[in-house]
């Protein structure tokens, strides 16, 4: 049979087919050229390495040393009266006693050696509208407490601010804020870690905006190019969907090429302003898993990762209801882990409890299958339940770094399930 090539004019009839392919290939290239330059600009891949399970926000005028400390403090104590042991956590979120009884000590320790693994101090909706010199006080109280902690070794891996919104009333204060902060940073020595939260966002111009400022913030303070990030809170309408129809969060993070370190879901904000009735504001209402699986897809390999908002529920007043809270969070953490959201936010120290509690056991008990299905992907064992691709293995690297990061797997017990060092899996993770 005869195929007829089409388009002579870039080969003649009956070409040699090498000829013919290198022709067809060097077209498609020149076609495609700007495709593939912008999908390596836009697309670089996800974000590797470690990052928090968790921001926990404190408004900026209790957000010394102290009330970080107490923080913490409340947490193990509430942990201590309400919980005291493995089989009184069980009762308490529903779970099995010999799954806690595996992880109670781990949460315990946590809560020791790292309570808090993000801090930020609020300068917004937890803070709201001060006197310009009573929010420049509270910024000086912020700084030196960020300095005394990280003075004791106890600053969170992760600290920063939420200052006010880029809208029209609030953005001088903000920038006020934003300046002063990162200027005083700056001067301690603290910018390893250092995270900036921009709240409210409602155009594709605010994120714009925010890039801008990060690189006069750079040039004022003499810091490397591009070193300046920050968080988008995606907590309006206008974020997700803009008036021509498009999915505004998307044009947000490439807006700000490379600095767009992760983006927030706004729990309350976002479900005011669709009108939901307050009792039925939640991060599981279908409203709430709409915003975030497009905030899910306009993040996906750009680099940027995704936190999950709030719950309200903070009541630890009687064992009857630290355990129903308990039970809430637990059960929304395991959800969004579920669903590919590894990180939220947290409002109150028995948070801490539930939060690390369902981390732990979401991560061990994904320990013996991915460390079995990625050991056959890397040692292409023959007969397996499951035969991944390189995506899914990178997928099951990941998976088992976080959780060796937030200590609910050992690296010990990591490295021989996987029979590969922890090295090796963050290198295979990317």
């Amino acid at each position: 049979m005869e195929f007829i090539l089409h388009n002579t004019e870039c080969w003649p009839r009956g070409a040699p087919v090498s000829d013919f392919r290198t022709t067809l290939t060097a077209q498609l290239d020149a076609a495609l050229a700007g495709a593939d330059a912008a999908l390596t600009r836009d697309y670089p891949g996800p974000a590797t390495g470690r990052h928090p399970v968790h921001t926990v926000y404190l408004p900026a005028d209790r957000c010394t040393a102290e009330d970080v400390r107490g923080f913490a403090r409340t947490a193990r104590d509430l942990l201590a009266t309400y919980a005291p042991d493995a089989a009184e956590l069980a009762r308490a979120t529903g779970e099995s006693v010999d799954d806690v009884a595996e992880v109670y000590d781990r949460v315990v320790a946590k809560l020791e050696r790292e309570p808090i693994e993000d801090l930020r101090a609020d300068f917004e909706d937890g803070y709201g509208v001060r006197s310009d010199e009573a929010e420049d006080g509270h910024l000086a109280g912020v700084l030196t407490g960020f300095a005394d902690l990280a003075g004791t070794g106890e600053l969170p891996a992760w600290h920063g601010i939420r200052f006010k919104s880029f809208e029209a009333p609030t953005r001088a204060r903000g920038v006020h804020t934003l300046v002063d902060y990162q200027r005083g940073m700056a001067g301690a020595g603290l910018l390893a870690g250092n995270v900036l939260t921009l709240p409210k966002v409602t155009s594709v111009e605010q994120a714009a905006a925010m890039d801008t400022a990060c690189a006069a913030l750079e040039e004022e303070l003499e810091l490397p190019s591009g070193s300046v990030t920050f968080e988008i809170q995606v907590e309006t309408p206008q974020a997700i969907l803009a008036a021509d129809g498009s999915a505004s969060v998307a044009r947000m993070v490439h807006a700000a090429p490379g600095r767009v370190s992760s983006l927030v879901y706004g729990t309350y904000d976002y479900s005011a302003g669709l009108g939901i009735a307050a009792a039925y504001q939640a991060l599981d209402h279908p409203a709430a898993d709409h915003a975030k699986s497009v905030i899910q897809v306009a993040a996906a390999q750009t680099g940027t990762r995704i936190c999950d908002g709030s719950t309200n529920v903070v009541a630890f007043g009687d064992r009857e209801s630290a355990r129903a809270t308990w039970r809430l969070h637990a059960g929304l953490v395991t959800r969004s882990l579920v669903r590919g959201i590894y990180q939220g936010w947290d409002m109150h120290p028995g948070h801490l409890v539930s939060r690390y509690l369902a981390n732990f056991l979401f991560f061990r008990r994904a320990l013996p299958s991915a460390s079995a299905r990625l050991a056959a992907y890397l040692h292409q064992t023959a007969g397996g339940d499951v035969m991944d691709e390189p995506a899914t293995a990178r997928m099951l690297a990941g998976a088992l770094l976080r959780g060796v990061h937030c200590g609910a797997i050992g690296t010990d017990e990591a490295e021989s399930a996987c029979q590969i060092s922890v090295s090796e899996l963050a290198e295979l993770s990317r």
